[in-house]
């Protein structure tokens, strides 16, 4: 018999981490998530995102058998600085199962409607600021660090639910020598001309993070603040994050952009770690896991350009092409093979052109989807 059921205790929760690693088991494409940070993400009091917001997690059961899960989440900052009365699914993994996949959104649906949402919109992890968007093109490769992951025939479930599409957002690809560098060739004149302006460019100062942590939030929040369905992150929220990033943080691929000793724009790419948490088996870093992240860290050939922004009123002035000029550089030196770009948005006309100029390649496709409830 199949039934939804409301999550609540420590082994359901547990239960609902863990279904995806058996539903992936046989695909190699497959990432587990870590199950110390998943369990901190979903719990109240451990990550800040519950300090303003709400969520409910359900489990679907085939008898005895776990068969899915979904999260309702009810954003609130997302509402008030959008003046909308949305809400979000998340954490959606279901086996191919129609009449599964239709009885969690029910759940879900009915949840959200009670607290007086008018759509839903997903999937979402738990907003555009976490991870976000179905895979629906790309599924021959493994994800990128911070990247979602799911089986092809998701979508048909979602659009059976009543869900159309929202928007597109892509992911670039680069190989070891497979991009144009002619911003390299040129950074040095550029930042001449940036700095007769008073603006200059320099890797982030971890011995004054804390400072660095709070200015960068600023630029994060005042640049990207147009994004389709962008919400500010709060002070707790990004320090959250930022300690988390300071752990595997490189700083040659961290930068800021300031003027009169203020961030006015940013870039930051990371190490992609899912080289290594791929072999990291149900996301345990015990006994042998941390083992595996701390010594394999040092052999990852491939990074992730995570954020690239700088705030209105300075852009077009060829800030944006020195961070490209100086991750293009460092990327380079460490003798890296591959690189991702994401995610942008598909009317990001801005964007886009400009990652297909230095050639990068459209690879991986995701979805965000929405309907009225």
């Amino acid at each position: 018999m199949k039934r939804i059921v409301n999550v609540s205790g420590k082994d359901q929760l547990k239960a609902f981490i863990d279904f995806p690693h058996d539903l992936y088991k046989d695909d190699p494409c497959y990432v587990p998530e870590l199950f110390i940070a998943q369990r901190d993400l979903l719990t109240p009091g451990k990550h800040p995102f519950h300090e303003h917001s709400t969520i409910q997690l359900y489990l679907a059961y085939d008898g005895n058998k776990i068969v899915g899960r979904i999260a309702a989440i009810l954003n609130k900052n997302h509402n008030t600085f959008n003046n909308t009365r949305d809400g979000f699914f998340g954490f959606f993994d279901v086996i191919n199962d129609a009449e599964v996949a239709r009885m969690l959104f029910e759940q879900a649906d009915g949840w959200l409607r009670q607290q007086g949402v008018t759509a839903a919109i997903g999937p979402a992890n738990f907003s555009t600021n976490e991870t976000c968007g179905l895979l629906v093109e790309g599924f021959d490769t493994p994800p990128a660090a911070m990247m979602t992951y799911n089986k092809p025939y998701y979508s048909a479930l979602i659009e059976a639910a009543g869900f159309g599409k929202k928007v597109d957002i892509l992911a670039y690809r680069f190989g070891a020598d497979g991009y144009d560098d002619r911003s390299v060739r040129v950074k040095d004149t550029m930042l001449s001309r940036l700095k007769q302006k008073g603006i200059t460019i320099r890797p982030v100062n971890v011995k004054n993070f804390k400072e660095e942590v709070r200015q960068i939030r600023n630029v994060y929040n005042n640049a990207w603040d147009k994004n389709l369905g962008f919400v500010p992150m709060t002070e707790a929220e990004f320090d959250y994050m930022a300690k988390d990033m300071k752990m595997i943080l490189d700083t040659d691929f961290c930068l800021v952009a300031e003027k009169d000793g203020r961030a006015i724009g940013f870039a930051l790419a990371i190490p992609d770690i899912n080289e290594v948490l791929i072999n990291v088996k149900r996301g345990r870093l015990l006994p042998l896991g941390l083992f595996k992240l701390l010594f394999g860290l040092k052999k990852v050939k491939g990074i992730r350009v995570i954020t690239l922004g700088v705030e209105e009123g300075f852009r077009k002035l060829g800030i944006e092409a020195c961070f490209y000029a100086s991750i293009i550089e460092a990327y380079r030196k460490k003798k890296l093979t591959r690189a991702e770009a994401s995610w942008v948005l598909e009317d990001n006309a801005a964007m886009n052109n400009a990652l297909l100029n230095i050639k990068g390649v459209p690879y991986k496709k995701y979805r965000i989807f929405e309907k009225a409830l």
